[in-house]
C-alpha cells in the first residue's frame, strides 16, 4: 500500500493535533507537531532571552536549537525534545502560548522550521498539523485538511487541556488569546494561515474526536487506495 503525506491546517484549539495523533496511529503513519516545534523554539527564545526584534540574535539563536521528537514508552506518543531535554509539558503552557505566534512570525525561524520539517516528511507516510503545511511545507500533499471550529467550543478545549495538566486558566483569558493568535496568524506576512485550495474544510464544532479521526481516516484511504471507497473500521475501546 503506498504511503502518503496529510497535512492538517486550521486554527488553533480545533483539534487538529488529537485528529492527526489518531490518525497516524490508524494508519501506521509518523505523527509531527509542527506547533510544537515553534513552540520549543519559544521556550528556548524565553529562557535564554534572546530578542525577537534582533535578527542576528535571532540567527545565533537558531544554530543552537536541536528539536526532536521521541516516543513515549507508556504513551506511544511523540514527546518533544529541546536539545535533549523533554519539554513537552512545558511548552504547552500559558506563557508559551502567548508568545509563539510573534515567535512564528520571524521569517528566519520558519525558514528553518519549514526546511526541518520537510526532511521529517521527505519518506511519506506522515501525518503533520499546523498553520502552513499544505500551503508551505507540503503544497504536494495527496491529503489536504483545514479544520475549524467555534470560538466558545475551541476556548472550552483549550481549557480543558490547561486544566488537565493542573492550569486554571479564565475562558475570557483563552479565547483572548485564541482570537490574538488567529489575528497574528491569519495576517502575518511569512507563511500566513489560509485555507488552501484543494484542501477539504472540516468543522470539528459538533463532532467527537473519534467521527473527526475516522473521517480524515476515510479521505486518506480514498487517496491511498486512488478513488476506493474502503472503509476502515476503528478499533473500539
Amino acid at each position: 500500500m503506498k504511503k502518503i503525506v496529510i497535512a492538517i491546517d486550521g486554527y488553533s484549539a480545533c483539534g487538529k493535533s488529537s485528529t492527526a495523533k489518531g490518525v497516524a496511529s490508524v494508519l501506521g503513519y509518523t505523527y509531527i507537531d509542527s506547533g510544537a516545534m515553534y513552540r520549543a523554539v519559544t521556550l528556548y527564545f524565553d529562557r535564554n532571552h534572546v530578542s525577537i526584534t534582533n535578527t542576528q540574535e535571532v540567527k545565533k539563536a537558531l544554530e543552537n536549537i536541536d528539536i526532536t521528537f521521541i516516543v513515549n514508552d507508556k504513551t506511544g506518543l511523540n514527546e518533544t525534545y529541546l536539545n535533549g531535554l523533554n519539554v513537552e509539558d512545558e511548552i504547552r503552557k500559558m506563557y508559551i502560548s502567548k508568545q509563539v505566534s510573534q515567535v512564528s512570525m520571524i521569517k528566519e525561524v520558519r525558514v528553518e522550521m519549514v526546511s526541518q520539517q520537510q526532511k521529517l516528511g521527505k519518506k511519506k507516510g506522515v501525518v503533520m498539523d499546523g498553520r502552513d503545511i499544505g500551503t508551505v511545507v507540503f503544497p504536494d500533499a495527496e491529503l489536504k485538511l483545514f479544520m475549524d471550529a467555534d470560538i466558545y467550543v475551541r476556548a472550552g478545549r483549550r481549557q480543558q487541556e490547561l486544566l488537565d495538566k493542573g492550569q486554571m486558566i479564565g475562558l475570557e483569558e483563552i479565547m483572548e488569546n485564541l482570537k490574538e493568535r488567529d489575528r497574528i496568524d491569519t495576517t502575518r506576512k511569512e507563511s500566513p494561515l489560509v485555507k488552501a485550495e484543494d484542501a477539504t474544510i472540516v468543522d470539528t464544532t459538533f463532532r467527537t474526536l473519534e467521527e473527526q479521526i475516522e473521517e480524515v481516516v476515510n479521505l486518506a484511504l480514498s487517496k491511498i487506495l486512488d478513488g476506493d471507497s474502503t472503509q476502515l473500521e476503528l478499533e473500539k475501546e
